[in-house]
């Protein structure tokens, strides 16, 4: 097993690093492309048109793309495809729950590859899109080149009642968890992702909105060592408060379609043991603890893990930054 602790923000394992994001790039290319009667997915492509190929995932789920997403990877080496993944940003419907599932979203990443005459990708994301990056490899082994994830989410029971209970991040922001459980009644506390769930649903849009508000808040504040509301601001519009909350509570209700409670993504490391896994993860990280990403480690010995000191959960902090655009770098010698 490989890991690196990184002992200094100015230096990854004694050499100097690319510090900024790669210059802001717009798409060459982007579409719509229906996965279902139902749902339509945007997607766009930037880089080289040529280049060796990348497939962002973003979180949530239904966060939605962002344009920070585009600077991460060398645009004159890759060619990046960053897709709304279904009820996201302009894929349609929006805010979508019907046929919105993780299989759904796995199938939906085979077919836009077949779509987009990739033979293998290289498959990148966070959070939710490293769930989402592990169960797609779990499923099509031969589609991908290789794997770079932070902020590891293995949808086990754990890591859900971590995000969502007092005993886990509500430990770490008490006041912040308080915020988040104050709109809910006293019987409501018992069941807070049901809870949410109901009122993200209501036909009262007041009550609704407030839900959604108060849920998007939690993890917005509490992605960063230091909470960052020129940050937040810029990923939680309107649309994607609506979306990611109404979406990651559906998920986080059904266990993210996990067939296994206790094990969520563990049932299947051993179809993956083989592809090169690089795990970036924030020592920091709240939202999803570094226990996860060590516990992927560890079943897959052929992994690289690298804990960032003075990382959390956002990748545009300068340390987590730093470390994904270097392993970026180095996915340029698979």
């Amino acid at each position: 097993m490989e890991l690196i602790d990184i002992l200094q923000e100015d230096c990854y394992v004694g050499v100097m690093t690319r510090t900024k994001l790669f210059p802001p790039v717009k798409p060459y290319h982007t579409g719509f492309f229906k996965v279902s009667e139902l749902h339509t997915l945007y997607y766009e492509e930037v880089g080289n048109p040529q280049g060796k190929p990348v497939i962002f995932l973003h979180g949530g789920p239904g966060v939605g793309i962002h344009p920070g997403y585009r600077r991460f990877f060398d645009p004159e080496f890759y060619r990046v495809v960053l897709l709304d993944q279904r009820g996201s940003g302009k894929s349609t419907p929006f805010a979508e729950l019907r046929e919105n599932t993780t299989w759904n979203l796995v199938e939906d990443l085979e077919k836009l590859r077949k779509h987009l005459n990739i033979k293998r990708w290289i498959v990148t994301g966070g959070s939710w899109g490293s769930t989402l990056a592990l169960a797609y490899a779990q499923c099509y082994p031969k589609s991908v080149k290789g794997i770079l994830i932070r902020g590891v989410f293995t949808a086990r029971a754990f890591e859900i009642e971590w995000l969502f209970s007092e005993q886990g991040a509500g430990q770490i922001w008490p006041d912040e968890f308080e915020k988040f459980l104050s709109i809910l009644k006293k019987t409501e506390k018992r069941e807070v992702i049901k809870s949410y769930g109901k009122r993200l649903a209501s036909k009262n849009s007041d009550i609704a909105w407030e839900a959604a508000k108060a849920f998007a808040n939690w993890e917005g504040t509490i992605m960063n060592l230091v909470p960052d509301e020129k940050q937040k601001a810029s990923f939680l519009t309107k649309e994607r408060i609506v979306a990611f909350a109404k979406t990651e509570s559906y998920y986080a209700s059904h266990n993210f379609f996990m067939k296994s409670k206790k094990n969520g993504l563990f049932q299947n490391m051993d179809k993956i043991r083989n592809i090169p896994l690089t795990i970036v993860q924030g020592r920091y990280d709240t939202i999803c603890p570094v226990r996860s990403a060590y516990d992927l480690h560890k079943a897959l010995p052929k992994s690289k893990l690298i804990i960032v000191p003075t990382g959390s959960h956002s990748p545009l902090e300068t340390s987590m930054r730093k470390a994904l655009i270097r392993e970026g770098e180095e996915f340029k010698n698979l």
